[in-house]
């Protein structure tokens, strides 16, 4: 296929000059990266924020090997060019999953972890869409393999990961009790679609996912917290219930009761996203393709979205993540 856009040679995308805080992130000229024959190379329109952004610029999270230094998970925009895998792609729209680069005017990704973007679709919102959208269907859908009819409980009811589960469990008929750090979060992630959501500095969360499921329990929780949390939600679960890890911001250890998992017959997972193969996340993108994608082209999917900051602006951008004020996702505009 003939390519009707020119590349230039450079671009700009942010470095991290040194491990540290939002002012660790630097504008700088870059070579313009190559696609190998199954990639893309994507004329970024918008990049997504995420808590693995931070720990990388905190020095906290390496990228994987291979994966570019520049952070940046996910991305939407113009392929713009394609190995001879790909090349059918040039001129269409899309989002996409990356292992790293995304903070950048362009970034190349591999061709099956690209979703397209539906006619009229916001790009910005489109960018926000791939790190929570994956890590929500594989671990909560997957590995939790939740169902219609199902109770859950999420931690961080605004974040991304949270405002993303809200939404999907509200798509597919799931309860859905998420914990959230004020009150004011509370009414925001309710208004979003949280069937409960309870203050976790006023309120013992146990006590009240007990209450909310007249001492049922739910069947799955996710967790992005860890530490002391991981058994106070073993707690929370339903006979037969599943704890799925997915961060340890509050701790990397934590000590559980094994005879209660025995008796109730729990099952303690977890995942991460960014280290799994490319065979692996473009699999992911065929499932969401077949059972989630439908929602987006309907305008039925859209990413609860905070505030857009300019490319060069990622440091401002950071602070306002390090503040924890923000409400679902924060992007970065090209």
């Amino acid at each position: 296929m003939a390519n009707i856009f020119t590349v230039p040679g450079e671009m700009t995308a942010i470095g991290i000059a040194m491990p540290g805080g939002p002012e660790a992130l630097v504008p700088e000229r870059r070579p313009v990266p190559v696609p190998g024959a199954s990639e893309v190379l994507i004329k970024v329109a918008a990049a997504g924020v995420n808590r693995p952004d931070v720990l990388q610029r905190q020095g906290k999270y390496p990228p994987p090997p291979g994966a570019s230094d520049i952070p940046g998970l996910e991305v939407a925009g113009t392929i713009v060019a394609a190995g001879s895998d790909a090349d059918m792609l040039i001129g269409q729209k899309v989002c996409a999953l990356l292992a790293g680069g995304g903070y950048a005017e362009y970034a190349v990704a591999p061709a099956g972890q690209c979703l397209p973007v539906p006619d009229g679709y916001d790009l910005a919102e489109a960018a926000a869409l791939p790190e929570t959208l994956f890590t929500v269907w594989t671990n909560l859908f997957e590995r939790a393999y939740v169902v219609s009819g199902d109770t859950v409980l999420v931690h961080g009811g605004t974040s991304g990961i949270g405002t993303m589960a809200i939404t999907l469990c509200r798509l597919f008929d799931i309860r859905i009790i998420v914990t959230c750090g004020s009150d004011e979060k509370c009414e925001q992630a309710r208004a979003w679609g949280a069937t409960h959501a309870i203050n976790y500095r006023t309120q013992d969360y146990v006590a009240e996912v007990k209450r909310i499921t007249g001492g049922q329990g739910v069947q799955a929780v996710l967790d992005m917290v860890g530490g002391d949390y991981v058994p106070r939600n073993l707690e929370c679960l339903a006979e037969d219930g599943r704890h799925v890890s997915i961060a340890v911001l509050g701790g990397a250890k934590a000590t559980v009761f094994i005879p209660a998992i025995m008796a109730r017959r729990l099952t303690i997972t977890g995942s991460t996203l960014r280290a799994r193969s490319v065979g692996f996340k473009s699999l992911v993108a065929d499932e969401l393709m077949r059972n989630v994608w439908s929602f987006v082209g309907e305008g039925k999917l859209h990413p609860a979205m905070d505030q857009r900051f300019a490319l060069a602006d990622a440091a401002k951008a950071h602070a306002r993540m390090d503040a924890g004020e923000h409400f679902g996702k924060i992007v970065l505009v090209v």
